[in-house]
């Protein structure tokens, strides 16, 4: 093993050629030689670049429509050969088979092909055989070959050879990490499409893959480490440029996403503020800035030091309202040129701008580690609808209770259990989350409200789960509660029907539960 390799011979086949005619040219300015296939070879030729067929160096032609074109011994045995083992070296001039020392290799567009919803055919076609065949190699004997699965790595292998006349021991270790984790990615991904296209949801095996976007600072707590990695593309702090402030840490991005899949539950003006990733205040208006009043009205306590999330472009009213108050993040899809300014002055909040609201409707999964695996679900994206409830009690909902009962239900989705919100006038009043029994949260929302100076008469009153004993919704009651949307189900219903019926108040069943834990 030795730790600087000269290249002299490079096989460079690659889907997407960025780069690839001034990488493959400053590497036979080291006078080394070029193999290549297909596109690449056409497109290096078309500039001028000296390059080799591969058929040519392998004296075997491409067959199959190109499907067979590198897998060969020629091929594979210069790459995998050790050249600290004799019996190797031997092998190889007796064949006649001609060291390779570096090989760049980027797959077939499987994910963009999927991604663009091409028939079956087509994506089978855009499945990859010989690339990650060769990068395989080339990273399993990276004692003595360079692999490059990237674009960007072309730069620090050129600085490398410019520097050393060859690449180092350890960059080829890092670069050899790098190609198993993208051939481990493009198989996942591969696997996770058949699985779909076989009607298999949960797959015997399940694979997932992420793509490091930053290290963080720590984790929940200074003493755990953390990273924020990407997977699927959906608008939110995945898509989002950090315009200003802080590093982002682990909770901020937490909560910046409870906040920000929250606000996408609604059509309207709407604005959203998070801490501990539990909504403390959620309004709709006809303006951004008044969404912003009610929601900061209905707890501004704790919504200092919170999260700020929108569904509208940021203006600059909103912005100079939001800035009097001390506030870590704000996303939004989009902020005016007058609201950067405004909050540009203060440096630590950070800003947030996605380019879109996440659907809420929209299918997908999502993953919660436990000891020893994790676990595996849909996203809740279900919609209580009006037309599927039903009224249980004497007196049946007004269409302006209907209304707030849409939104509180769908604050309530949001909100960890045990979940009790009331609701006014499209604001949130009060909002009782996490509580080991859902009495005490109807009694701290009620608390918070009332704290806040809220008139809190006439309210509805929205829970997750089912009352289980009447003593919840009569605290609710108690608390102004005149109009109550529930799942129902508990075997106490008709208590809780009848509590209702006694005080006059209004209640629908959902027959769809929103626990969040």
């Amino acid at each position: 093993m030795t730790d600087i390799v000269t290249i002299r011979r490079a096989l460079i086949s690659v889907s997407d050629k960025t780069g690839l005619v001034e990488f493959a040219r400053a590497l036979v300015a080291h006078n080394v030689e070029i193999l290549s296939t297909g596109g690449s070879a056409k497109a290096l030729r078309d500039a001028g670049v000296p390059v080799k067929d591969v058929s040519d160096h392998t004296g075997f032609p491409e067959i199959l429509d190109g499907r067979v074109k590198t897998l060969v011994p020629q091929i594979h045995g210069g790459i995998l050969g050790r050249r600290d083992v004799p019996e190797h070296l031997a092998q190889m001039q007796t064949h006649n088979i001609a060291p390779i020392d570096l090989v760049a290799v980027n797959l077939y567009p499987f994910e963009a092909t999927v991604a663009r919803g091409a028939a079956f055919e087509d994506c089978v076609e855009n499945i990859d055989i010989g690339g990650p065949a060769l990068i395989r190699a080339a990273a399993k004997n990276h004692d003595y070959v360079a692999v490059l699965t990237d674009a960007g790595h072309y730069a620090t292998v050129l600085a490398e050879i410019a520097a050393h006349g060859g690449t180092k021991l350890a960059t080829r270790k890092a670069l050899a990490g790098a190609a198993y984790a993208r051939t481990s990615a493009y198989d996942s991904a591969i696997a996770t499409w058949f699985a779909a296209q076989n009607g298999e949801t949960y797959p015997a095996t399940m694979t997932m893959t992420g793509s490091l976007k930053q290290t963080l600072r720590y984790g929940e707590n200074p003493h755990q480490s953390a990273a924020f990695y990407t997977t699927a593309p959906r608008f939110g702090v995945a898509t989002a440029t950090q315009v200003q402030g802080k590093e982002l840490s682990y909770n901020n991005l937490n909560d910046t996403d409870a906040a920000f899949e929250c606000v996408a539950e609604f059509a309207d003006p709407t604005i959203v503020i998070v801490k501990h990733a539990n909504p403390c205040g959620v309004a709709t208006a006809a303006r951004i800035s008044e969404a912003w009043d009610a929601a900061l009205a209905c707890d501004p306590v704790s919504a200092f030091g919170g999260i700020v999330a929108l569904n509208r472009m940021l203006d600059s009213t909103t912005a100079a309202k939001i800035a009097t108050i001390f506030t870590e993040v704000i996303i939004a899809p989009d902020a005016t040129d007058e609201a950067k300014e405004i909050l540009a002055k203060k440096k630590n909040l950070r800003l947030l701008l996605t380019g879109g609201v996440p659907d809420a409707d929209a299918p997908g999964t999502t993953f919660k580690s436990i000891a020893g695996g994790f676990l595996v679900q849909s996203r809740d994206n279900g919609q209580s609808q009006p037309a599927d409830w039903k009224i249980v009690t004497q007196r049946a909902p007004t269409p302006a209770e209907i209304a707030d009962m849409v939104f509180a239900f769908r604050v309530c989705k949001h909100v960890k259990s045990n979940a009790i919100i009331y609701a006014k006038g499209g604001a949130t009043l009060g909002i009782g989350a996490g509580q080991m029994n859902r009495l005490d949260s109807a009694r701290i929302a009620a608390w918070r409200g009332k704290a806040a100076g809220l008139d809190m008469k006439n309210c509805v009153v929205a829970s997750d789960a089912f009352f289980p004993f009447a003593d919840g919704l009569q605290a609710a009651i108690a608390a102004g509660a005149k109009c109550v949307i529930q799942p129902g189900g508990s075997i106490r219903d008709a208590d809780v029907i009848a509590a209702a019926d006694e005080a006059g108040v209004a209640m629908v069943f959902t027959g769809m539960r929103h626990f969040r834990h």
